[in-house]
């Protein structure tokens, strides 16, 4: 977890702008029972049991500084030079005070931190009182990851003047008056100092374990117990609560989403936009005001165990903050995150003068219910088993073809993904694993017969990594089908969680879980995927940028390497025909206007990330505004969707129709990729001559 100036934390309601010299200064944390030994624990196993041991030393506790100064102040723009160098004269003590279970150092540096952050946004709110110049040719620095730290206050004050101006700006591009202007950046900047006062503990550890573990290994991270929990929902798609997303939004938690089929969504009694302002456990608990209190402590408090009772107060959306409120009950239930499971959908193809459809399986992630998978019940949630029922389906409506969309999918469960590739090439090698001791092993799949043996595509794009990387690379090893996109993330190493509270014999959950590389993993063809990544057979362009996603992003990661191949019989299914999908791809490419438009947004995107500034000059900015604009209607001329304006505002700064109308938009809008990779696929459903009747067994 990474904290920075926006990250955690509720806002403070601000009706009117006020510049209010008074200032509390932040509270003064320290560490937690439990810490100090979880972080002690943490370096023994680092150091003598990684993939990679690194033992904590003196080299390393200046790595790990360095990347906890980072991780708070990434742009370089509350601390100053004077409080690095006091920083620094710490930097290789922090392996000994770590042996002597001694957290003062992060401590410490996050309480100057949360003082320059409430300096800053003083300062910031501050400078609302004036107007700016708009007529200079002074530019706003976009990335300051290497710049200087500010030398004195002077430097400071100039640094957030550019800042404040260029988000001043912003908004008047955007066609808002001076008063509008004034009123939103004041609340924003109150926001980010409100949220100084709701710093926890569990923050500051959090995020200097998470600056000393991706310091030994880019994929090592820390757990403490809350972020634990929720690894452990996100694994078994489920939580035992009333099934709505909470969003805080000017001091309220609102709810922005009812899940289908939750206690809430079920009651009637709940709709999107209402305010939770009080939660009462049980149908006599007290009722605990929830009024500025942190969105995750909320969302603590409303969780809970099965069949239990919990009562909210409720601030309907339609009534003013002075509003009637109601008092509802609820009985927790256990609630199926469908949003994050694999989802089919059925795309028509007009190919070659033969409508064909092809089957589309989305799938976010390689989830598995660990624990109801050790209990042995038998209808436990997986990724696998999800996509083999929507096989069945997509069989059922005679597809042609299925497309397995992994875009972004980073990864999950290693046996998940053994067993999804089953599903496509049935028993056989799958992946090889290499200790660190260097034993090889070979991970089969055993599933006698496939689930689907007709045409396959993989869609995948930067960021699909790992366990997606291991699917995407055994179906291209094999032959099996035919992979598409971009090139792939580039994560080859295995990792698994160990529960530090298991290790110390602890029987409350006070020490949180580490996970650890342990393996490499490499293709059955003996080509590792670490750094390298899984090259598609089509490429496509993306919007990724490789300097900052990926694995070749990191500094610290493992090299790539290559053992022997594993012993497996190639299926070579549409390795002859590679060169003719190609053929047809770029044939049809050259006439799409989507898919030019498209390539167009990708050079335009690629332009913009290297601007390194942007000008304070309203006249110029004008200018390059009118050339967007521009654009934008030769494309509405064309017939293309319009890319939204930039309205100069951050999110939960717009309403909340506005946000899920924005959300609406993404979700509908053509998507190209998907819809040439389904034209791969059916072109690869004609050359091979199949119509989708392939028989399916499985057991």
């Amino acid at each position: 977890m990474r904290i920075s100036h926006g990250v955690l934390g509720l806002v403070l309601l601000v009706a009117n702008p006020t510049y209010s010299s008074e200032v509390k200064s932040p509270p003064v944390l320290s560490p937690l029972q439990g810490q100090a030994q979880a972080a002690q624990m943490s370096a023994q196993i680092l150091g003598s049991y990684a993939y990679r041991p690194v033992p904590l030393d003196d080299a390393l506790s200046a790595t790990v500084m360095n990347r906890y100064i980072k991780s708070l102040d990434p742009d370089r723009s509350f601390f100053r030079q004077s409080d690095i160098d006091v920083f620094m004269t710490d930097q290789a003590k922090i392996d000994d005070a770590l042996a002597d279970e001694d957290l003062t150092i992060p401590f410490s540096i996050f309480g100057i931190y949360t003082q320059r952050v409430v300096e800053r946004m003083t300062y910031a709110r501050r400078l609302l009182e004036q107007d700016f110049d708009f007529t200079g040719h002074d530019e706003y620095s976009l990335d300051r990851d290497d710049e200087p730290w500010p030398q004195s206050i002077d430097q400071s004050d100039d640094l957030w003047r550019q800042r404040v101006k260029n988000d001043w700006l912003r908004l008047k591009l955007a066609g808002q008056p001076d008063a509008a202007i004034r009123q939103t950046l004041d609340k924003r900047y109150a926001n980010i100092l409100a949220r100084v006062y709701t710093y926890k503990s569990e923050d500051v550890f959090q995020s200097f374990m998470a600056a000393y573990t991706v310091s030994v290994d880019p994929h090592t991270d820390y757990f403490g117990p809350a972020a634990a929990a929720d690894f452990e929902i996100s694994m078994k798609l489920s939580l035992v609560g009333i099934g709505a997303v909470l969003q805080e939004r000017d001091g309220f938690t609102t709810i922005r989403e009812l899940v289908p089929g939750g206690p809430a969504q079920l009651s009637g009694q709940l709709n999107v936009g209402d305010r939770i302002v009080g939660v009462g456990q049980g149908d006599n608990g007290a009722v605990t005001e929830v009024l500025g209190v942190r969105l995750d402590e909320v969302v603590q408090m409303i969780r809970g165990t099965r069949n239990s009772v919990v009562r909210l107060d409720i601030l309907p959306a339609s009534a003013g903050e002075s509003g009637q409120h109601q008092l509802i009950r609820l009985v927790r239930d256990k609630v199926s995150l469908e949003k994050q499971a694999a989802t089919k959908t059925i795309l028509p193809v007009e190919n070659r003068g033969l409508a064909r459809k092809i089957g589309v399986i989305t799938l976010p992630a390689f989830y598995e219910d660990f624990e109801a998978h050790r209990k042995g019940e038998k209808d436990y949630r997986s990724a696998s088993r999800d996509v083999a029922k929507l096989l069945e389906e997509l069989k059922q409506a005679k597809v042609d073809g299925i497309l397995i969309d992994l875009r972004d999918n980073g990864g999950g469960s290693l046996a998940e993904a053994i067993d999804l590739t089953g599903l496509f090439v049935g028993k056989g090698p799958v992946v090889q694993q290499r200790t660190a001791a260097g034993k090889v092993e070979v991970e089969m799949d055993e599933l006698s017969v496939p689930a689907w043996s007709g045409p396959l595509g993989v869609l995948i794009n930067r960021g699909s990594a790992s366990a997606s990387e291991i699917f995407a690379a055994a179906i291209q090893d094999y032959g099996r089908g035919v992979v598409i996109g971009e090139p792939s993330f580039g994560k080859g190493t295995v990792q698994t969680v160990l529960d530090l509270n298991q290790a110390a014999r602890k029987s409350k959950p006070e020490l949180g879980q580490l996970k650890l590389t342990v393996a490499q993993f490499f293709r059955i063809n003996g080509a590792t995927t670490q750094l390298q990544g899984v090259s598609p057979d089509i490429t496509l362009p993306g919007l990724s940028d490789p300097k900052t996603l990926g694995e070749t992003s990191y500094e610290n990661a493992l090299p790539s390497s290559k053992i022997k191949p594993a012993r497996y019989k190639p299926l070579n299914k549409v390795t002859a025909l590679l060169p003719k999908l190609q053929s047809r791809h770029d044939d049809r490419v050259k006439n799409d206007a989507d898919f030019k438009l498209f390539v167009e947004d990708v050079a335009e995107l690629q332009m913009q990330r290297e601007k390194r500034t942007i000008s304070l000059n309203e006249a110029e900015r004008r200018a390059e505004q009118a050339a967007r604009a521009s654009r934008l209607k030769a494309r509405e001329q064309q017939g293309a969707a319009l890319a939204s304006g930039d309205d100069g505002l951050q999110a939960g700064e717009r309403s909340l129709t506005a946000d899920l109308a924005q959300d609406s938009a993404r979700k509908n809008a053509k998507d190209v990729l998907r819809q040439e990779a389904v034209s791969i696929v059916a072109d690869e459903a004609e050359l091979e001559g199949a119509g989708g009747t392939i028989p399916r067994v499985l057991q």
